[in-house]
């Protein structure tokens, strides 16, 4: 058995915290399923046998997904932030939430189909918006305003003027 972490995000799913392991564990790096826990008896939302919870890792966060069915969603309150280095890199991971029944949203926002939040940021936004030069930074961050999914060759060409 792992580790149990000290802290651990824990996620409420409705049935299906181990395919959303599953899937973070497949798409992320530094990202495993590390236990299904099983329930020992018959809990609110569902049986003796059913998964419980999954103890899963995201990008070296420790999570736990609990199957503690639908009186709760998840919403933009919470959201993983991934820091990606290129274009590649922030393709790869949109589209393989916004592909897997996930939806687009603004400013680099998706969510994945089990209603989980993710903030795709290049690198290069997080820079263009942080530049010392106030116009610089207004003209990326007025771009990254207009996107979905963040362009880095438009952020970068709207810092640049």
């Amino acid at each position: 058995m792992k580790k149990i972490a000290k802290n651990t995000v824990c996620l409420w799913y409705d049935g299906s915290a181990e395919d959303a392991a599953r899937f973070y564990a497949a798409t992320f790096p530094d990202s495993s399923v590390d236990a299904v826990y099983r329930a020992p008896g018959d809990f609110p939302s569902g049986k003796e046998g059913d998964v419980l919870t999954v103890s899963f890792t995201v990008m070296g966060i420790p999570c736990l997904g609990l199957n503690g069915g639908s009186a709760f969603k998840h919403n933009e309150a919470f959201s993983f932030q991934v820091a990606t280095a290129d274009q590649s890199e922030t393709d790869r991971y949109w589209n393989a939430i916004v592909g897997n029944g996930g939806q687009e949203s603004d400013c680099g926002w998706c969510k994945d189909k089990w209603g989980l939040s993710w903030q795709i940021a290049p690198l290069a936004l997080t820079e263009a918006i942080a530049d010392p030069d106030p116009a610089a930074a207004k003209r990326a961050f007025d771009a990254m305003m207009q996107m979905k999914k963040i362009d880095i060759a438009t952020i970068e060409a709207a810092r640049r003027g």
